[in-house]
């Protein structure tokens, strides 16, 4: 071979292999560029057993920081935590989320996450059919089934989304939609077993239950046992998605409505006030006001009658009597059944 022939073969060749690695790079860059930060963060912050904490100590998830490599090596090495949990939607919002960038992104670790999202919840599921607010970590309260806050709704609507194929999880394996109805029949089953009978007739559910004797149970001091204006919505909104109730489903339904609208308080209104004097300079009073409606977040069970519970755990009559502190943090009345009542509870009647 000649020298000019050799010398246009190396250049041939160096140049080819420079284009390779150009074009390297050019796909690595642009995977880079296509990734989804949101979900670069949520996957180093899954833990090894499929869920995700809402906290790392007292310091809340933020999904929109920018991590450091370094942030994000420490994260993932974090990963055998017990502090994985449904509390605050945590778990569900990732894999609701990294379903979707999945579905856009069509990068196979968001899916794979998503999966062992699922198998978390699959797995963290009671034999009697209730989630507890952590797992596996089930010290103190944490143990107990919830649907406070709808952390035992917010996974049942995952799994039936995955039955229906809805919210793009269709993108799943098919073989999780057995597995989900399975565990929504078992949970359903746990939803009219606990739903509350007082004088023979069924009412609406606590916020907590004993996860072994399936009773009424008090998490947080100021969380008592009794009858939920706020959570009891989430349940019977999740019964009226099923599309062929059994007549306990619907008995179930029919009593839940019946009881929100004896027990709505109306003519009142609870208002944010100025209060110099106050840490957050905010104050919550309630106040007389024509037409409105509202509901309280507790209800004793024994005379229906609302009550608010400060730290200190004692029940009081009106919101007025507990600390300020509580007043202002929490949610104690709300509209939560209105759109219940107004639309979809008519609705579902004509459906059936």
């Amino acid at each position: 071979m000649k020298t000019s022939t050799k010398l246009f073969c190396l250049l041939t060749t160096g140049f080819a292999c420079f284009s390779m690695n150009v074009e390297a790079q050019s796909d690595k860059n642009q995977k880079n560029i296509s990734s989804d930060p949101v979900a670069e963060n949520m996957l180093a912050y899954q833990r090894s057993v499929g869920g995700w904490p809402k906290a790392v100590g007292k310091v809340v998830v933020n999904y929109d920081k920018v991590l450091s490599e370094n942030e994000r090596i420490a994260i993932k090495a974090d990963s055998l935590r017990s502090d994985a949990t449904i509390d605050n939607k945590a778990t569900s919002k990732e894999i609701r989320y990294l379903i979707k960038a999945y579905k856009a992104k069509q990068d196979p670790r968001y899916l794979a996450a998503v999966e062992k999202g699922i198998d978390y919840l699959l797995e963290a599921q009671y034999e009697n059919g209730g989630w507890s607010q952590y797992y596996p970590d089930h010290s103190s309260y944490r143990g107990e089934i919830t649907y406070n806050d709808n952390a035992m709704i917010n996974v049942l609507n995952i799994l039936q989304d995955i039955v229906e194929g809805r919210s793009d999880f269709d993108q799943v394996s098919g073989s999780y939609k057995i597995k989900a109805e399975q565990s929504i029949q078992k949970g359903i089953s746990c939803i009219l077993k606990t739903q509350i009978v007082v004088n023979g007739k069924l009412t609406v559910w606590c916020a907590q239950y004993d996860e072994k004797t399936m009773k009424p149970a008090k998490a947080r001091s100021f969380e008592l046992v009794s009858l939920s204006g706020s959570e009891s919505v989430g349940i019977t909104d999740f019964l009226m998605r099923i599309k062929k109730p059994s007549a306990e489903i619907k008995q179930a339904v029919n009593s839940a409505m019946a009881w929100f609208e004896r027990s709505k308080i109306e003519g009142y209104e609870l208002v944010s006030v100025d209060d110099p004097k106050s840490p957050t300079e905010k104050d919550k009073v309630l106040v007389a006001k024509p037409g409105s409606v509202i509901w309280a977040r507790f209800y004793d069970i024994d005379t229906n009658e609302p009550f608010f519970c400060g730290r200190d755990g004692i029940k009081k009559k009106t919101i007025a009597e507990i600390d300020k502190e509580r007043r202002v943090g929490y949610a104690w009345y709300g509209t939560w059944p209105a759109k219940l009542l107004d639309n979809k509870y008519p609705a579902w009647l004509k459906k059936i």
